[in-house]
């Protein structure tokens, strides 16, 4: 049984897609029916960055959606389909065209207002996000709770086992930072997001994206995709889309995703599109399972050699 996992943000790269697109035309094709949604030459930033611009959300996100989308329409016309699919946050939509619940250039549309939506929240309500290493989920809860009068403070991703990002507020994260080790953290690492993901202040961004799934064409995914909100299988179009409103302001459910995924049968997984952060988090899972990264020509190769 196979399992496709797509990534989020922050697995972009200069450079990206540039050997797939100048090796398969149908990826070269689909890059340029992305370009024609996208207000900005995703091929050439994607190729030649400079990283700062791939680096803004409203950049980050297509990149990467159109990344996982094109290395999965290549490994479908080498035979390769999945059993069952997850993605983790943004990655939940490439996963969504795996399944077949949606189509490739809708859900980049609303890949497009998603990014946007959540650049233009993080301006307007500042925000971010560390990471909580060596704590259990208890805890952390705990530590949030605790840094909460500082300002929002709520976990975001549940990545794997002792490996928890919490969202909110400048100040509250900034006291979850400095208080974490008194609840027993091992360390506790600021990153360098453009905002409060998975959190209250998402609100507005999710308001706009809503009103935007509300009105796009779902259909029933033919595999069972592992929702963040609920780290469980679904399939039904209605409630996939009730899920992906919830998403952006719900923790991230990807430790418990994959736990129920391997309950459910899955055996070889797939990593998706650019890097592999995904694959060092299943490690984390369960390190009895194979994790294959799918994001070069090379990459491609190998799978077919083997």
């Amino acid at each position: 049984m196979i399992a496709f996992l797509y990534p989020g943000q922050a697995s972009q790269y200069v450079g990206m897609l540039k050997d797939l697109v100048e090796t398969y035309p149908v990826a070269a094709e689909m890059v340029e029916q992305a370009d024609e949604i996208l207000d900005f030459d995703l091929k050439n930033i994607c190729f030649n960055g400079p990283e700062d611009k791939l680096k803004q959300t409203y950049i980050t996100q297509p990149a990467i959606f159109v990344h996982s989308c094109v290395a999965t329409r290549l490994l479908a016309d080498s035979g390769i389909k999945p059993d069952f699919v997850a993605g983790h946050s943004l990655g939940e939509y490439s996963s969504l065209v795996a399944a077949g619940a949606i189509e490739f250039l809708d859900a980049l549309k609303l890949v497009k207002i998603r990014g946007d939506a959540m650049q233009k929240a993080g301006e307007i309500q500042p925000g971010t996000m560390a990471a909580i290493i060596g704590m259990d989920d208890e805890n952390v809860a705990k530590l949030c709770a605790a840094a909460s009068d500082a300002g929002i403070v709520t976990p975001a991703n549940f990545n794997s086992p002792g490996q928890i990002v919490i969202s909110g507020s400048l100040e509250g994260i900034a006291k979850a930072v400095e208080i974490a080790a008194e609840f027993g953290a091992k360390r506790a690492v600021p990153l360098v997001v453009g905002g409060a993901f998975h959190s209250p202040l998402m609100e507005s961004a999710g308001q706009s994206l809503k009103e935007a799934i509300h009105t796009s064409s779902f259909k029933n995914a033919h595999v069972p995709v592992y929702s963040n909100v609920k780290a469980e299988p679904v399939q039904d179009a209605e409630e996939i889309k009730e899920l992906l409103e919830q998403q952006l302001t719900s923790p991230v459910l990807w430790s418990q995703s994959m736990e129920n995924m391997v309950r459910d049968g899955a055996e070889t997984f797939y990593e998706v599109g650019p890097q592999r952060v995904l694959a060092g988090l299943l490690r984390r899972i369960d390190r009895k399972k194979r994790v294959k990264g799918v994001d070069t020509v090379e990459d491609l190769n190998n799978l077919s050699a083997n």
